[in-house]
């Protein structure tokens, strides 16, 4: 089968090309024919030697890449919530080796859910890494209740985009960050308010948030603790919040933490509905072949994409 490896962390060149044996399953696992595949900047960072590479290093061949949407085209013999034929999509093992840059895909089968007739497989795909992120910190993580005021940074991206819309259905008041020229876009998303981050004075912001969602890291970090509430809490996607920033929350009485997504089929199911009744919908900016991987991972670097990068095979 057609994938892509990676023998040493770099640039884009260290995308290789190549053919592999197609996976065989286990008994709870599941065999996808991969049609589309949605890349995130932990493909980028995990890519270059951070991220994720640490745990995958040791993995020969490395295949990155985690999400995924196709058709099932086998199933093990412990399998029972999925049959050959089905439309699914999923996040596939991560943080571990999910081998997603691949014509066909082997994972657990309580890491997947049917996809919503609704929506194409670039559209599921896209629902993966990003969604269950963004699910997995406003409700699992902070608890988001109706009522309460979010901030939810780089709400164009792909993270931040389906952040807005999850907080909306949650009933809290949301506010997105983004440059001026996708505020348009950020709103019609649902969001409440709009932040234009460039030059931005948070020192002297007027409100003080419940929860703040992080998906820039760096500075940011410091910014978001300032306005975030007594008692709220902040939590940064891109990076470990170091010893200097954690004492900056603690003096302010804010809640700051690192949080890393997880597999997990339940919470996928949770999206699909959330999909399938058009309550949360996904932004694909734009689509590329296979053979153009490269190119993808170099659109995403830019760092200006709205909405999420797909791939197809």
């Amino acid at each position: 089968m057609k994938t892509i490896i990676v023998e040493q962390p770099g640039d884009v060149n260290q995308l290789i090309y190549t053919e592999i044996e197609k996976p065989e399953v286990s008994a709870d696992e599941i065999l996808i024919k991969v049609k589309s595949i949605s890349i995130n900047p932990v493909d980028i960072k995990t890519r270059k030697g951070s991220g994720v590479y640490g745990r995958l290093k040791t993995e020969s061949p490395l295949i990155i890449g985690w999400d995924i949407a196709g058709v099932v085209e086998n199933v093990g013999a412990a399998v029972s919530k999925f049959k050959i034929g089905d439309e699914v999509f999923g996040m596939v093992n991560f943080p571990g080796h999910g081998k997603a840059y691949a014509e066909y895909v082997v994972a657990p089968e309580n890491q997947l859910a049917l996809k919503p007739k609704n929506i194409s497989f670039e559209e599921a795909a896209a629902s993966t890494l990003a969604a269950l992120t963004a699910w997995q910190a406003l409700v699992k993580n902070a608890k988001v209740k109706a009522g309460q005021k979010i901030l939810v940074h780089a709400a164009a991206g792909g993270v931040g985009h389906f952040a807005v819309q999850i907080g909306k259905y949650l009933g809290a008041e949301v506010t997105g960050t983004s440059s001026a020229k996708n505020r348009d876009f950020v709103l019609g998303l649902g969001a409440d308010a709009h932040v234009d981050y460039h030059n931005y004075d948070w020192e002297n912001h007027p409100d003080e948030f419940d929860f703040v969602l992080d998906t820039i890291g760096g500075d940011n970090i410091d910014q978001s603790i300032v306005v975030t509430k007594k008692g709220g809490i902040v939590i940064s996607i891109p990076t470990t919040l170091n010893e200097a920033v954690s004492e900056k929350a603690k003096l302010k009485g804010v809640n700051g933490y690192f949080f890393l997504v997880e597999s997990d089929g339940e919470d996928m199911k949770k999206i699909a509905s959330l999909l399938e009744k058009s309550q949360v919908k996904v932004s694909v900016q734009q689509v590329f072949p296979f053979s153009e991987m490269k190119q993808a991972h170099m659109m995403l670097e830019t760092g200006r994409t709205v909405g999420k990068i797909i791939v197809n095979i």
